[in-house]
Parts: structure tokens; C-alpha cells; sequence
């Protein structure tokens, strides 16, 4: 399906309000120029002893005329132009969410929350003044400019291509030199502008950890330092604002003189009265203001051409999870399963908890890296998950786990090697991937509504007696009996109300009820003291079994129900093996293992060693 466009849709929709927008427009630049021709008119005619007083009760009634229609003109043109654009800029932020809202998987790996705030915040604003600040003002200038043109050309032709050539100089020459001048700062001004939204909500997030360290005035000093980087462009490009607006004021200057000089040549001749001259020359100051905000408005440019970029490219990527283009597993896989994967029954409607089918997930010879020519996060791994296996993934920070699991959910396509769900590219399933894997990690959200909300997140059509059920299956159903509304109770804010423990329990229901075959744990007892960790492993393993589990873990404590354990290092595999052979092969291992459980490590290893017979 062909992507639209981020303008073209808006001016077919609006065609006919943009018509009278730049009508509008010109019509308050001809009623203030109509307003000073009549005012210089006036003012001439009335230091002449009129013969009749009709002769300048005609003009009064001008100015009165003009001086009103030009401000009620106006207003009815920003009233007309804004309200169109506040429904473009509304239209386009929707269209923006419903790109965004689908790749969410997507969109976290492969840009950072500040660039998604400087899209929103940003370039949705610069696409609303492309209409406003650019294409209304150019088009009115180009009108205008004909219009001038035409007018003097009734009187003289050779003294109307001299102003066409002045107001060419306003309208195209300046704004093309400004252009060249600017497009260069601008773009860099917008960049850098990115990067201190990118470096603030970075800040924001760890905010904890730069206080912790102390280093909270290190942060404020070189966010400043960017700032002032920032600054500096920017006081450049005000610089050259002032300079030219000198240099059209000199242009309009000169414009001036020149009309006067011609207006009096005309009337020395007999062509033209004089009280024509005070009209004509006053005229050129109303009509200077509908040429002088085209350099402005073609030097932002640049600014609207990053924004058009950066969300097409948004759009763009990844093309399958925004739903463009063929869809692979069309045809690919069996209709059943097809049918199983979106929630239906065989009828093709939905169901309340659609099956757990079988899901086979196979990594061949995978290796992924960032940047084409920097380090391999994961290298050469081949894995093999069939429904109901369970494995651990082990490892220090940076190990290379959590690309791991991106190209396991096909957030990451491999640089080399395969990933595939089914024998289906992991990539290609897009945003149907969450009807397939579920994710707990270390710090679930619980939003600031009901319990039994935050569960239904797993599951927005189920009923009250299959989120009680999750909540059993959870092990929190009695905790949240014994709150004063039960499931209607409110979580509070970020779940306040609630221990970590209890926060997990609330979020494994919630991944329950989404009933997924396969379910990712990605560190979820991070925190947790190690007896409600060891209770919250115990119940997820009981709650999830059947069902394929990937558990990304610092620790070791569970680690002897696992069917296969996997230590990472530097992206690649160091040692891997069921718990028992790993206990009996591998010191490293065993120490690991001893750290972690010193007290019970006598009691367990016993127990481990006949596994491996």
C-alpha cells in the first residue's frame, strides 16, 4: 500500500479553505494599501482649497472604508487560516500516533525517547508553520507581486519592470541567498536541538543514579554547555535575521525613492495629478509587508524537510510493523494457526482466550551489531526452543542479553544468520509479535486506574471471571480480596499501594491472561528480597507451565528448573548445559552458583548431580 504523503492529503482536503485563506490574505494587503493610497489622497487633496466639499468627503469615507474592512479582513483571515490548521495539526498528530502506537516494540530499539519527544514536540509544529509561515505568505507575495506589477503597467511599463526587478530582489533573490546562508544552521540548530531532548529525558530517567553518584552538577554543567552550543547557532541566525531585514528595508528604501521620483516625473508631464504623488508613494509601505516575510519563511525550509524526513522515516521503519507492504506470513502459515494467532476460532470470531498453539523459535548462526563497523552484540548464537522448553540466558551488563531478546522477538533483524518463529522470520511478524511472545520484566507499570484494569491490559475483552482467575493463577488473588474494593480497588499512581513483589504478581496476572505460548522474563526479580523472589519464581513456573520461557537473569536461584542455562560474555555463548552438567563441568559456574546460595548450595548440589547421569 502506498504511504501517503505528509502534505498532499491535507491540500486536496482543504482546498477550497486554503482558496479562501490566500484570498482573504490578499484582500487585507489590498485594503491596507487601498487605506494609505486614499490617506496620501486625502492629505493632499485636503491642503488644496477644494472646490467642492464632495471632493474630499469621498476620500473620508475611503479611509473610514478601508481602515475598518482591513482589520475585520485580517481577522477573518487568521480565524479561517488557524482554525484549518488546527485541524490539519490534529489530523496529523492522530496519524502520527497511529504510526507510532504499533511499533512500540520497534520503536524503542531503534530510537530513543527523546527522539520521539522532538517529533511530537517538534516536527509536527514545524509541518503546522509550513502552511502558516511559508506556503500562505509565498503564495499572497506572488499574488501581489502580479497584481503591482500589472497596476503600475497601466500607467508605465519600462518604470513597472523596474519595480518588478526591486520586489524580485524581496521575493526571490534575498530569500534564495538567505536559504543558502541558512540551511546549513538550521538544519544543525534542529540536530542539536535533538540531542538535548535525547540527553534531558536520558537525565530524567536516571535521575536517581546521577544523584546517587553526586554528579548531579557534572550533568547540569555540560547540559548548559549544549545549551550554550545551541545558543550560538541560534544567535548566528538572528544576526543574519537583522541584517536581512536591513537589506530589504534598504530595498523597499530605494523603492520608495524611486516611485517618488517617477510619481513626479508623471506629473510634471501632465500624466497624473499631483495629489496622486502622496498616494502613490504610501502605497509601496502595505504591499513592502506582504514581500518582506518570504526570506523568512523560505529559509525554514530545511527545518520542515528534517521533520518530513525524520517522520517518514518513522514511517518507513520498520514498513511491516506499520502494516505497509506484503505481509509474509500470509500464505506462509497454516490458516488454523493464522486464525489462532489473531484471536479467533475456527468460525473466524473472536475468542475470549484464544489457544495456546505451538511455537517454535530457532536462532541459526545469529549474529547482530549496531553499526556496521562496531563490535558484535551477539555472535554466531544458534538456539533451539520448542513449545514448553525453558531456558535462562545468565550474564553481566552489556553481555549482550538484551539484543538477544530483540532478535528473538524480532524487534532487531539479524546482521548475519536467522531468526524464525514457525520457520518465519521473527521480523516479519510486526505487531502481531505480542499475540506470540509476552514480556515481564524487572519493572512493570501499573497504571493509575483498577487492578482488574492493569490485568485486563493482558486481555481487553475479558470478563471479570477471567481476570479473578489470573489473579489465582497469580497468587494475589487473596491480597486483592482483602483490599477494601477488591478488584476495583486503585492501583494509585505507578502502583504506590503495592510492594515490588506485589506489583510483579499484578503484572504476571496480566501476562497470564494474554496467554501467550511463549513468555519472556527479563530480570522480573530484580530488587526483591531473595524470599519473595524465591515465592515469585516458585508461582511463575507453576502458573506458566506449558508455556515456552526465556528467562534473563542476573541470578542463579531457580536456575535447577531450567531445562537449559545459558551464559553469555561479550555477546557470545561461554558455556551452556543444563544446570546439573553445568555444576559438575564448570567452576566458574559452580562459584557463580555458590555466591548466590552459599547456605543452601550443600543441600542442592547433592540433589543436582544425578540429573546428569
Amino acid at each position: 500500500m502506498k504511504r501517503e504523503g505528509w502534505f498532499a492529503p491535507y491540500f486536496s482536503a482543504y482546498f477550497w479553505r486554503f482558496l479562501l485563506i490566500i484570498l482573504l490574505g490578499a484582500l487585507t494587503v489590498f485594503s491596507a494599501s487601498s487605506l494609505m493610497y486614499t490617506s496620501g489622497f486625502l492629505i493632499s487633496k485636503a491642503s488644496i482649497p477644494p472646490e467642492n466639499i464632495l471632493m474630499i468627503y469621498v476620500p473620508i469615507v475611503g479611509v473610514r472604508t478601508f481602515g475598518t474592512s482591513r482589520a475585520v479582513i485580517h481577522y477573518v483571515e487568521r480565524l479561517v487560516g488557524h482554525d484549518t490548521i488546527l485541524r490539519i495539526l490534529s489530523g496529523m498528530r492522530v496519524r502520527l500516533y497511529s504510526i507510532l502506537e504499533p511499533q512500540a516494540l520497534f520503536l524503542s530499539s531503534r530510537f530513543k525517547t527523546g527522539d520521539i519527544l522532538g517529533m511530537l514536540a517538534d516536527d509536527i509544529e514545524y509541518l503546522q508553520n509550513v502552511y502558516l509561515r511559508t506556503v500562505f505568505p509565498s503564495i499572497i507575495a506572488l499574488l501581489i507581486y502580479a497584481i503591482a506589477v500589472i497596476s503600475l503597467g497601466t500607467f508605465d511599463w519600462a518604470f513597472a519592470l523596474l519595480m518588478a526587478l526591486y520586489i524580485l530582489v524581496l521575493v526571490a533573490v534575498l530569500p534564495l541567498i538567505s536559504l543558502l546562508f541558512t540551511q546549513k544552521r538550521q538544519r544543525q540548530v534542529k540536530q542539536e536541538r535533538n540531542r538535548l531532548y535525547q540527553k534531558l529525558t536520558d537525565a530524567v530517567l536516571g535521575m536517581g543514579d546521577w544523584v546517587i553518584s553526586g554528579r548531579q552538577s557534572q550533568f547540569v554543567e555540560t547540559y548548559e554547555a549544549d545549551e550554550q552550543a545551541v545558543a550560538r547557532t541560534d544567535a548566528a541566525l538572528r544576526s543574519w535575521a537583522r541584517l536581512r531585514m536591513l537589506i530589504g528595508q534598504a530595498v523597499v528604501g530605494i523603492g520608495v525613492l524611486s516611485l517618488l521620483y517617477w510619481a513626479a516625473g508623471q506629473y510634471a508631464d501632465g500624466a497624473i495629478a499631483g495629489t496622486l504623488i502622496a498616494a502613490f508613494v504610501l502605497v509601496v509601505f502595505p504591499v513592502a509587508d506582504a514581500f518582506l516575510p518570504v526570506s523568512e519563511a523560505v529559509e525554514k525550509i530545511p527545518q520542515y524537510r528534517n521533520s518530513l524526513e525524520r517522520l517518514s522515516g518513522v514511517e518507513a521503519e520498520p514498513a511491516l510493523a506499520a502494516g505497509h507492504g506484503p505481509d509474509p506470513l500470509q500464505g506462509s502459515l497454516d490458516p488454523a494457526v493464522l486464525r489462532k494467532m489473531a484471536g479467533l476460532n475456527e468460525a473466524g470470531q473472536e475468542q475470549l482466550h484464544p489457544e495456546v498453539y505451538s511455537t517454535h523459535i530457532q536462532l541459526r548462526s545469529a549474529s547482530f551489531r549496531y553499526d556496521k563497523e562496531g563490535d558484535w552484540s551477539i555472535h554466531d548464537l544458534t538456539l533451539d526452543i520448542p513449545q514448553g522448553r525453558k531456558i535462562a540466558i545468565i550474564g553481566r551488563s552489556g553481555a549482550g542479553k538484551s539484543t538477544l531478546l530483540k532478535v528473538i522477538q524480532g524487534v532487531l533483524k539479524p546482521s548475519a544468520g536467522e531468526a524464525v518463529i514457525n520457520g518465519i522470520d521473527a521480523a516479519a511478524y510486526g505487531e502481531r509479535i505480542p499475540s506470540v511472545i509476552a514480556v515481564l520484566n524487572q519493572s512493570p507499570h501499573l497504571f493509575d486506574t483498577t487492578v482488574a484494569n492493569n490485568i485486563r491490559l493482558g486481555d481487553p475483552e475479558a470478563s471479570e471471571e477471567a481476570i479473578q482467575q489470573a489473579g489465582r493463577l497469580a497468587r494475589v488473588d487473596e491480597l486483592i480480596s482483602s483490599l477494601p474494593q477488591g478488584y476495583a480497588t486503585p492501583v494509585r499512581e505507578a502502583g504506590q499501594r503495592f510492594s515490588g513483589g506485589e506489583r510483579q504478581r499484578i503484572a504476571l496476572a496480566r501476562i497470564l491472561l494474554q496467554n501467550t505460548p511463549v513468555v519472556i522474563l527479563d530480570e522480573p526479580t530484580v530488587g526483591l528480597d531473595p524470599r519473595t523472589e524465591r515465592e515469585l519464581l516458585a508461582t511463575m513456573f507453576d502458573a506458566m507451565a506449558g508455556k515456552s520461557l526465556i528467562w534473563v537473569t542476573h541470578h542463579l536461584v531457580g536456575a535447577e528448573q531450567m531445562d537449559e542455562v545459558i551464559f553469555m560474555e561479550n555477546g557470545a555463548v561461554e558455556m551452556r548445559g543444563t544446570h546439573a552438567e553445568l555444576m559438575k563441568r564448570e567452576p566458574r559456574y559452580r562459584r557463580l552458583y555458590e555466591l548466590d546460595r552459599p547456605v543452601e548450595l550443600t543441600s542442592i548440589a547433592p540433589k543436582a548431580a544425578p540429573a546428569t547421569e
